[in-house]
């Protein structure tokens, strides 16, 4: 099959990680991906919602929002409507999510890090995006403050998807638009999963589908991870 910018269907778009893309956060990093853009920030702060006080142990949070023109068309901004979308909210849930589940609560201690994705320009896969980015974010943001240790392990994030009745990896707009079906996987850097939803989009899938594009998604995460490795590897300013 015959990819719009002539990848093939195993291969990811080309990415990019930039640390410190922001001087005042304590983390920062902006990820591209193909055309897809998201700016990640991590903010640690020596506190924790008043239901873990006392307790010895942190917490992560994260939030997602899609700047005006980072599509096609202008997206009003949510604090005009006086309310987030569901759409906003289901996304930012799964970042969240996705980042505790590799966060040591005890060895961060009794801290609060706030992660804030916002996508400046969307062509597919920005969700998967600002988990990528928010964990280097994240990681660049502990490691300022001697906490390394509060990462048990990384984390990384794919779509991947059967448009046309092949598997692909990294599927932009066009391709998430015309997918049969449509997946989004979220993995640990010892290979667990940690997310996985998947849609049928038009027709029901196989177990046998499943698994290929399960197997087609580890893949790509163990190339992104490598990209991460080095990212959170750049010395600290």
């Amino acid at each position: 099959m015959s990819r719009d910018d002539g990848r093939k269907p195993d291969q990811l778009r080309p990415l990019t990680i930039e640390v410190d893309y922001l001087e005042n956060p304590h983390g920062s990093a902006l990820i591209t991906q193909g055309k897809t853009k998201v700016l990640c920030t991590a903010m640690v702060q020596e506190e924790v919602p008043r239901w873990l006080r006392n307790q010895g142990r942190g917490w992560m949070t994260a939030e997602y929002s899609l700047l005006p023109a980072s599509t096609g068309d202008r997206v009003e901004r949510e604090a005009s409507r006086g309310k987030q979308q569901g759409r906003t909210v289901e996304i930012q849930r799964l970042i969240g999510r996705a980042m505790r589940a590799v966060v040591d609560f005890k060895a961060l201690g009794e801290r609060t890090m706030w992660l804030d994705c916002d996508v400046l320009q969307a062509d597919g896969g920005t969700r998967c995006a600002a988990i990528c980015g928010a964990y280097v974010a994240g990681k660049r943001a502990l490691d300022r403050f001697g906490l390394s240790r509060a990462f048990a392990d990384s984390i990384a994030a794919v779509s991947v998807g059967v448009v046309d009745g092949v598997p692909l990896l990294d599927l932009d707009y066009s391709e998430d638009s015309n997918a049969d079906t449509d997946m989004n996987v979220v993995m640990t850097g010892d290979g667990r999963l940690i997310e996985v939803q998947a849609t049928a989009e038009r027709d029901p899938f196989t177990r046998e589908t499943l698994d290929d594009l399960l197997t087609l998604a580890e893949s790509g995460i163990a190339r992104i991870g490598d990209i991460q490795a080095e990212a959170v590897s750049v010395a600290l300013p």
